[in-house]
C-alpha cells in the first residue's frame, strides 16, 4: 500500500507521453497530407490545404476534371487522383495559348488552354477555352490524351461597388466634378460592370484571367456635362487596365506602364 502513489506517478507520466508521442506522430501525418512535390500523387487527407483555384476545365469520353490553383494542379479521372505542385505556364507570343508543363518523378504532363470557342460534348455548354491535356505515368508508358473545355474565375474580391479616389496620380475632388464620382459596381458571377464616369451612365463586359483583367464593350449614355474631360480620362483609362491589385478596400488598375485608376470600396 506504501507504494501505492508512486505507482499512480508512474500511470500518470506513462499517460502523458504518450499522447505526446500520439500528438507528434499526428503532427508528422498533418505534414504529409500534402501534395507529394517528386510524385505528383495526392496524398490521403489533402482537404484542409487552402488552395485558391483561378481555372477549372471538364471533358466527356472518358469524364474527367481540372482545377488549377495558385499552388497545386489537380487533374481527376474515373479511375485516378493527381496532383502536382504549381508550374508557370509557357505563354505564345501571337494567341492567347498557355502550355503548363510538369515533370515529376512519376509522372509527364502537359496543360494547354487555348483561348477559343469550346462547346461540351454532352450538356453543349459553351465555354471560352478549349484544353488539351497529355500525360504519362512513368510506370505506365502509355500517354494518355483528354480533350475538354474551360473558364477562368473572375475574382470574388472584384464583386462589389467601387468609388474613383485617384486617376493617374490625381486625387478626385468635388470640384472636379459635375454630377457625382466616378464608380464602377462589378458582377464577378456574370463578368459585367455597370458605373458612372462622370457625366454619362456606363456599361460593359469583363474579361478576366490570372493576374489580368479587360474591361470590353464598354457603351455609354450621350449627355454633355462640365465634367466631360474627366469622363475622357477616364473611360481611356479604364480601356488601357490590364492588370488590378486589391488591398486596404482599394482597388488598383493598372497597365505595365503605370498606375490608373484608384477606388475605394464602398459596399
Amino acid at each position: 500500500m506504501n507504494h501505492s502513489p508512486s505507482i499512480l506517478i508512474l500511470l500518470i507520466l506513462s499517460i502523458i507521453l504518450l499522447s505526446c508521442s500520439n500528438g507528434i506522430n499526428k503532427k508528422s501525418d498533418d505534414l504529409k497530407d500534402s501534395v507529394n512535390a517528386e510524385t505528383g500523387k495526392k496524398l490521403e487527407g489533402n482537404n484542409h490545404v487552402e488552395d485558391k483555384i483561378y481555372f477549372r476545365a471538364t471533358g466527356t469520353e472518358p469524364f474527367w476534371g481540372m482545377e488549377i490553383s495558385e499552388n497545386t494542379i489537380k487533374l481527376t479521372t474515373i479511375g485516378d487522383s493527381i496532383i502536382t505542385p504549381h508550374t508557370h505556364p509557357i505563354h505564345a507570343m501571337d494567341a492567347n495559348v498557355k502550355m503548363y508543363k510538369i515533370q515529376t518523378e512519376s509522372l509527364g504532363m502537359t496543360v494547354q488552354i487555348v483561348q477559343s470557342e469550346c462547346a461540351n460534348a454532352m450538356s453543349g455548354k459553351i465555354s471560352p477555352y478549349k484544353v488539351t491535356i497529355d500525360y504519362r505515368e512513368n510506370i505506365d508508358e502509355k500517354l494518355t490524351t483528354l480533350l475538354g473545355c474551360g473558364d477562368y474565375i473572375t475574382d470574388y474580391r472584384l464583386h462589389d461597388i467601387w468609388v474613383l479616389e485617384k486617376m493617374n496620380g490625381k486625387d478626385i475632388r468635388e470640384e472636379d466634378i459635375s454630377k457625382e464620382f466616378p464608380m464602377l459596381e462589378i458582377n464577378s458571377t456574370t463578368n459585367k460592370f455597370v458605373g458612372f464616369a462622370g457625366c454619362n451612365r456606363i456599361n460593359g463586359s469583363l474579361f478576366s484571367e490570372k493576374e489580368l483583367i479587360r474591361f470590353t464593350d464598354i457603351a455609354t449614355t450621350e449627355m454633355m456635362c462640365d465634367a466631360f474631360d474627366i469622363e475622357s480620362e477616364f473611360l481611356k483609362a479604364l480601356q488601357s487596365t490590364t492588370g488590378y491589385k486589391i488591398e486596404n478596400n482599394r482597388l488598383t488598375l493598372s497597365n505595365p506602364d503605370k498606375k490608373l485608376l484608384i477606388f475605394k470600396k464602398i459596399d
